[in-house]
């Protein structure tokens, strides 16, 4: 039996899809580690999350994020989770997880 609360939170659910750290380019990165992205992100030891929107509320300043929102929106996707063990995703870039900062 569904209960008032539980409606009420699934009601306020938003999906999340978990992508490879690697999608994103190693300034984003840094930026994303530092907490300086263009967009409401919350870095993690190994990533972060990063807010898209439903629809998308902002478009980012960093490039190789901004064609991820793209992408993201088309899907439905409000939060993307970066991970470093996370799937790699077709039809995204991927950037060298070793490539040294510019």
């Amino acid at each position: 039996m569904e209960t008032p609360a539980v409606a009420s939170l699934r009601a306020q659910a938003e999906s999340l899809a978990s992508l490879s750290i690697s999608h994103l380019s190693p300034s984003t990165r840094l930026k994303l580690a530092d907490d300086e992205l263009s967009v409401n992100a919350y870095p993690t030891d190994c990533g972060g999350v990063i807010y898209v929107g439903a629809p998308c509320y902002r478009i980012p300043a960093e490039a190789d994020l901004a064609a991820i929102f793209t992408v993201a929106e088309q899907a439905g996707i409000a939060w993307l989770k970066f991970d470093s063990e996370a799937a790699v995703i077709d039809g995204l870039p991927v950037f060298d997880l070793q490539e040294p900062e510019a």
